[in-house]
């Protein structure tokens, strides 16, 4: 028995560890909150980086989703590796999974860049100055940041049982055509809380002003994040160490190279945006690139307080895998 025991624990000592994936994909949205990924693509960082921890040769491969639903249900079902979105988009990803064999954490933050909720009705400066016959057009309704940033706002004036009171005003619609919209007048809605630098094109028409700032409302803020699950991170050490890695020399490069990275973007999106109005947006100082979270915890606090999520978070690091615990987060 002693014998056949030494030999099992022999054989199991000396199988090969579990081979890691050769391919990691990544599911992103079109817009300037996650440009890390458009530096990764062009660089090849999470290969050099893969490659520097011995996996040579990964292959790193990328899908652009419209909205954190459908990323979410991708990650879920084994279909995509790492997905990116607002704070929504984790949070309830996160509620939905946490302690189950699925689990869902985040991966870092991607950026620090306000929303911005614009109208060209010359009567309202204050939420509190929309009226019935007021329609304000966002990504989606219910569950996109700009949504819950808006009943952040709601409960801040009328108090958290009335979070939802401008619910009703909101309609879907892309950020593309809700400022086309918005700066022609003709459509049925006179209000837009979309993204950069859509929100900064449509403040191009003197008719058209701020009524709320994201910023006055969390301060300093993550605006977007990358996330995985738990069988990804798990079973993946050095792949999932080669991203995060990947991503602190992207958001570092983001800084000081801004040009180069505009020419990124334009050139994976083709998008039909001004290149000099996003360079003015990313060499702002205050619109920060950096995997650190911030006011996270404070998106977390809000949902369960007002009934949206039932999962509390007893400090940020709940909510996101620990190879970034030693950063300065909230």
């Amino acid at each position: 028995m002693r014998a056949l025991i030494s030999f099992m624990l022999c054989l199991i000592f000396t199988l090969p560890a579990r081979a890691e994936v050769n391919e990691i994909r990544i599911a992103q949205q079109t817009s300037i909150a996650f440009l890390q990924f458009n530096v990764m693509k062009h660089q090849g960082l999470i290969e050099k980086h893969a490659a520097a921890l011995g996996i040579p040769g990964l292959k790193v491969s990328f899908a652009t989703f419209n909205g954190p639903d459908a990323m979410n249900d991708a990650l879920l079902s084994g279909a995509v590796d790492i997905v990116s979105g607002g704070p929504p988009g984790l949070l309830v990803v996160w509620a939905k999974t946490r302690g189950s064999a699925q689990e869902v954490r985040g991966v870092a933050a991607l950026s620090q860049l306000p929303f911005l909720l614009n109208t060209r009705n010359p009567n309202v400066y204050h939420i509190r100055d929309f009226t019935d016959s007021d329609r304000i057009a966002m990504p989606a309704v219910k569950v996109a940041a700009q949504s819950v940033l808006l009943q952040m706002a709601a409960a801040k004036e009328w108090g958290d049982a009335h979070y939802d009171k401008l619910d009703p005003l909101t309609i879907a619609m892309s950020p593309a055509d809700a400022t086309a919209g918005l700066l022609s007048g003709g459509g049925n809605f006179n209000a837009a809380f979309t993204i950069p630098p859509f929100q900064e094109m449509q403040l191009r028409d003197p008719a058209v002003h701020t009524v709320l700032n994201s910023r006055d409302l969390l301060g300093p803020s993550t605006s977007s994040y990358a996330w995985t699950s738990k069988r990804f991170h798990d079973d993946n050490p050095k792949v999932y160490l080669a991203l995060v890695n990947a991503l602190k020399e992207a958001s570092a490069f983001i800084i000081a190279n801004n040009k180069e990275t505009v020419g990124y973007y334009l050139e994976d999106t083709r998008a039909k945006v001004d290149g000099d109005q996003i360079l003015r947006i990313i060499s702002d100082p205050s619109n920060t690139y950096s995997v650190t979270p911030l006011a996270s915890a404070r998106w977390a606090d809000f949902m369960v307080r007002v009934g949206r999520s039932k999962a509390v978070a007893t400090s940020w690091k709940d909510l996101f895998w620990p190879e970034i615990h030693d950063l300065p987060g909230s």
